[in-house]
């Protein structure tokens, strides 16, 4: 079942939207060498509380943490734990938040240091598969326009490996509602996108195969391979007017620059 949205609840998705973000450039200070995945969890979970918010990711379906934290070859849904950041380190941070009775969800990577040029690639072209998929949510198009939008940029532009187990989502009074979104598929088939849906839309990215596995923990996905992985994710509505960006990457750009270990 697809709930639609009315203006209200749109906004409301907004507000928590925006505190995710404001969280995820909360934390982004705390990201340098001999720093560590609980140090910046402890920090995202006093700011949403501080802030009306509740950790959407705290113990849903027994998850031990307020982040989601994959490094390299982590794909997502990494526990966050003392082991220290190192230079060249790729840094995913996810983050959702309830608040108001409505959620909001976003994700951004970090590089740390000096970061490959190869990895580097990587972070732009997964980001440019963000947009491309948001550019893709207008009225009458269908769920595959968005996800062959970004498998198209991902794999046939540049041979990077799309995972296929892991899917962006529908969004609301719960954090995972359908429309499921794959990052892969054909144009013109899936769900009809209709005015008042909420969805999030998450590329993840693999530098080498897209084939994945789960660790021992029960949680981290990385890499069949073990070359790194991107990922990047923003809640939306769409619109009459076309899709509209619910949550806000440009606060986490803007406390990017005053860190001068991450790459701008």
């Amino acid at each position: 079942m697809i709930y639609l949205k009315h203006d209200e609840e749109i906004e409301l998705i907004r507000k928590s939207s925006v505190l995710v973000c404001e969280t995820i450039a909360e934390v982004s200070s705390l990201i340098k060498v001999g720093s560590s995945g609980s140090i910046l969890d402890k920090r995202a979970e006093e700011f949403i509380r501080d802030y009306g918010g509740i950790p959407a990711f705290k113990g849903h379906h027994g998850f031990p943490a307020s982040l989601c934290i994959s490094i390299n070859e982590a794909v997502v849904h990494g526990i966050p734990s003392e082991l220290v950041f190192q230079e060249g380190d790729l840094i995913s941070v996810d983050c959702g938040v309830v608040m108001n009775g409505y959620y909001g969800d976003s994700a951004y990577t970090f590089g740390l240091g000096n970061i490959s040029e190869k990895v580097k690639e990587l972070m732009k072209v997964t980001e440019e598969c963000l947009y491309l998929g948001i550019n893709a949510s207008i009225l009458g198009n269908r769920v595959g326009d968005i996800s062959w939008a970004i498998q198209n940029h991902a794999e046939k532009v540049h041979h990077y490996g799309v995972v296929r187990e892991l899917v962006g989502h529908g969004i609301g009074k719960s954090l995972h509602e359908a429309p499921e979104v794959p990052n892969y598929g054909q144009a013109g088939k899936g769900p009809l996108l209709k005015e008042g849906m909420t969805i999030a839309i998450e590329p993840m990215i693999n530098l080498g195969t897209r084939k994945i596995k789960q660790l021992k923990d029960g949680w981290t996905v990385i890499t069949a391979d073990k070359l790194a992985s991107a990922h990047y994710e923003h809640t939306i509505a769409i619109c009459k007017e076309g899709p509209k960006i619910l949550s806000n990457h440009e606060i986490i750009k803007n406390a990017i620059k005053n860190n001068p270990e991450l790459l701008k």
